[in-house]
């Protein structure tokens, strides 16, 4: 399949941000609306683009498409944009071969969107419409699993029109006799003059970008649609993640998933540092650490530049930072009894082995550990927790039971964590 992307608008309702700059050039959460078309399509198999721009716009596109040779882009000029977006529509025909993707260029979609939508036919119409503003979007009518109408002004709809189409090259006949006998053209007159099939695909992010708020929001939405889910504990599902998605929605278009490892790095590190001088500072600044340790994959997935380079060094910078921190705690508390020293280094070896047998399992079976044993979710001991508690029991000053109650809970979720994935491992073949 090719992929045709309308993008002749001039964004009128955007200015300042397209004065004389195209709107699917415009990034949201870190990358330009265009490129999160392109690959997010090309994720799904999809090689050939063809990209409808006004010429006015031209060097931008060109710089676009230098910039990101490893696709292939084809820029095809609507040298009569007041036509109408039909009329963009047309011109991709000699372009196009059989069945394509049809998208406009000021809509953004999340990945789980595109990966279902592309195995559907026509237009994709979403019933609930949980991310838009009714009354701005456009409606769409079917019957019969035909789209017969579509408007911002239908009382009566099937759903709203997401901007996402699997079409045919037959198309392309209904925008014939349609731009024959018309000066300005819609590409919803073209789609309902040529009865195009609809298909219903809801609970998804999608909306389109049309004014300034619009490119808050979607940054917004898709930071919180980031996080990883499965493997965060309960003090990062109901404060972590709270905080480092506003830093991450306000930091993503300049601070890159790797910097923003570094920097929570320097910061866990420099909060052990302050062990010394003050312990309860210290333990806030180590929360602070662990509140925006999040940003990093936060950014990633919203801003499309996951790698297998990035997860491994967050887990092995977050090391480095639990290490040192815990280490520098035991040096302050000088335990006497040889009872207390044994705790406070079980305690900081439990720590590393909780977190280590997760990505030991991810590295031998090649899944999540937390997807394949749900139990382990709800079972304490996750870094975030153990990282909120030490704060919690140095506030307290109670050092001494922060490491025995440590040593206890983390060494006990491992022993737990290796019975139930030995349970699973040696399970017999077909058995649930």
């Amino acid at each position: 399949m090719q992929g045709v992307i309308l993008a002749a608008g001039l964004g009128t309702r955007l200015r300042p941000y397209t004065k004389n700059y195209p709107k699917p050039l415009l990034k949201v959460a870190g990358r330009e609306i265009l490129f999160r078309h392109i690959y997010l399509l090309n994720q799904e198999g999809i090689q050939d683009f063809i990209i409808i721009i006004n010429p006015a716009h031209r060097k931008y596109y060109e710089e676009f498409a230098q910039k990101n040779k490893q696709f292939n882009i084809i820029l095809v000029e609507n040298p009569i944009p007041e036509r109408g977006n039909g009329y963009s529509f047309y011109l991709a025909k000699n372009y196009v071969s059989g069945r394509f993707v049809l998208t406009m260029g000021d809509h953004i979609y999340e990945p789980a969107f595109i990966k279902h939508a592309i195995k559907k036919r026509g237009l994709i119409v979403d019933e609930k419409g949980l991310f838009i503003n009714p009354e701005e979007a456009t409606k769409a009518l079917c019957q019969n699993g035909r789209v017969i109408s579509l408007g911002k002004d239908l009382t009566n709809f099937t759903g709203f029109d997401t901007g996402f189409f699997i079409l045919e090259k037959d198309v392309f006949t209904a925008a014939e006799k349609l731009i024959d006998h018309k000066e300005e053209i819609s590409l919803s007159e073209i789609m309902c003059q040529a009865k195009i099939p609809c298909s219903i695909l809801s609970g998804f992010f999608w909306m389109d970008v049309d004014t300034p708020e619009d490119l808050k929001r979607a940054t917004e939405e898709l930071i919180r649609l980031a996080p990883k889910g499965a493997g965060d504990g309960f003090i990062s599902r109901h404060l972590n993640r709270k905080v480092s998605t506003w830093v991450s929605a306000k930091v993503c278009h300049f601070l890159t998933p790797n910097q923003a490892t570094v920097l929570t790095t320097l910061l866990g590190i420099f909060a052990a540092a302050m062990l010394f001088v003050s312990p309860r500072w210290a333990a806030f600044l180590y929360q602070l650490s662990s509140m925006l340790d999040g940003m990093d994959g936060e950014i990633a997935r919203a801003s499309l530049r996951t790698s297998p380079f990035g997860g491994w060094l967050d887990s092995v910078l977050d090391r480095f930072v639990d290490f040192f921190f815990l280490a520098g705690l035991f040096l302050i508390w000088q335990p006497e009894p040889l009872w207390d020293k044994a705790f406070g280094l079980m305690a900081i070896f439990g720590s590393f082995m909780v977190s280590y047998v997760a990505e030991r399992y991810k590295g031998a079976f090649g899944r999540d550990i937390y997807q394949d044993i749900p139990f382990l979710r709800n079972l304490p001991g996750k870094r975030d927790e153990r990282v909120f508690f030490i704060m919690v029991m140095v506030f307290l000053g109670l050092i001494r039971e922060l490491f025995w109650i440590l040593a206890i809970v983390c060494n006990l979720r491992v022993a737990i964590t290796l019975i139930l994935v030995a349970r699973r491992s040696f399970k017999p073949k077909g058995q649930a």
